[in-house]
This record gives C-alpha cells, structure tokens and sequence, in this order.
C-alpha cells in the first residue's frame, strides 16, 4: 500500500501527542496517513507492552489511520545504525510515502532525538539503490520521500511552519485519551509520571493555542523542516 504520508514516531503516543489533528486533517482531506512506531514503549512507568499495543490500536480507529505498525525497537537502546536503518528503509520502501513526519530534532527524552535523527538518516539511504532489501523475498526498489518535517514535543523549538487544527482538537484529545495507561485517571494506583498528571492536558492546551495565536486560529500544530520549503505561488501561504 502506497501511503501520502508517514509518521515517524519512537513510543505509542509520540504522534497523537504532537501531531495527531495534522493527522486527521489530511485524511479529511483524502490522504492515506499511516504511522509507524519504533518501540513498543516499554520501558515506560505505567501499563504494559500489551497495554500499550492495545491502546495504539484503539487510538489508530480514532485517527482513520490506513495503517499501523510497531518495528519493536528497544525503547531507550534503539540506535542509529545500520541495523536499525535497513528496517526502517524496508518500511519506507513498503509504503513509499511523499512526505515523512518524524520525532522532533531534539527533546527531553533522548528516544526522541535519536528516533528523529533515525528517521532523516533513514529517508535518505532509502533513495539509494545500492542499498538492497527484500520484503517477503522480493526485492525493493529504492524510495525517498520528497519531504521530511519533525514533529515539535515536550521542548519548544520554533517551529518553521504551523498547521490549523482547529477543527480537529476533539478528535485529538481523543486520540491521547485512547492510552488510558499513560494520562490522568484519577482511579488509577499506577505510579504518578511526568505526563500523568492533570495538569498535562493544560500544558497541551496552552502549547496547541500558542502555536495557533501565530496564525490567527484557535489551535495549532508546529512543525520544523531540514530543507527550503518549495512555494510555487505565494498566495498558497497565506
């Protein structure tokens, strides 16, 4: 399956966190989006791998995904190499997206970065043909997408552009709220974390609106870019 666009993310969560409303967006638009995840986030405090299979799976039915997949890294030890390049090139090669949405360049947890950085690296060895790889025994033909964008986390960086979400806020918090492990329940004996707390939410609400008030709207996603933006007409832009 020929996907328009892949997202890039190294936990569950990562990308209904920072991106999820670009998401649905462009499938509202008739794009086929698809995510892949790198791990399995097991590592994390609360829940389990299992768990959290599962509530990417229900997320995935939020969002309208075309498809969903997790390479089952080793969350905190996956690095950037040529192990870990060659299976992320399979998968470039397998759904030959046009525009790849990756982990932000940097952030506070350092599986962000890195799968970012995994990611670009990856994008670009796919394009080359002297790379050889093989899905279900037959060969794949090289692919580079046309763009790769990084996602913004936790850590603020300036974004290079920003999308309107506006329409699509509920149906991103919905999306989050599908990890039930991971976010506010005040039911919960799980051990409190960093993201846990209710308070969380208002930081999401204040990030999203921020980036929004930059552009006149009420919520907004950011997004930086590795290369020139190509404008054919300025009135696209504005």
């Amino acid at each position: 399956m020929k996907l328009d666009i892949l997202v890039i993310a190294a936990h569950p969560d990562d990308a209904e966190l920072s991106c999820a409303g670009t998401i649905l967006k462009h499938i509202d638009l008739g794009y086929k989006v698809g995510i892949v995840d790198l791990t399995r986030g097991e590592l994390g405090t609360r829940g389990t791998p299992e768990l959290r299979d599962q509530e990417a799976g229900n997320a995935s039915k939020i969002l309208g995904l075309s498809v969903r997949e997790n390479l089952q890294f080793a969350d905190g030890f996956f690095e950037i190499d040529k192990a870990h390049c060659i299976e992320l090139i399979k998968v470039i090669r397998k759904y030959q997206p046009d525009i790849v949405i990756a982990n932000a360049v940097e952030d506070r947890h350092p599986d962000h970065g890195r799968g970012g950085a995994l990611a670009s690296r990856a994008c670009f060895l796919s394009g080359l043909r002297k790379i050889e790889t093989q899905f279900f025994g037959a060969k794949q033909s090289e692919w580079r997408p046309q763009a790769v964008f990084h996602y913004i986390q936790d850590r603020y960086i300036k974004p290079d552009f920003v999308v309107d979400i506006s329409n699509y806020w509920d149906k991103k918090i919905e999306a989050i709220k599908a990890y039930k492990s991971q976010f506010y329940d005040p039911q919960s004996k799980e051990p409190e974390t960093y993201i846990s707390g209710a308070d969380f939410f208002d930081f999401l609400v204040a990030r999203s609106q921020e980036f929004g008030h930059s552009i006149g709207v009420k919520y907004a996603e950011g997004f930086t870019k590795e290369r020139h933006l190509k404008i054919n007409n300025l009135f696209d832009i504005v």
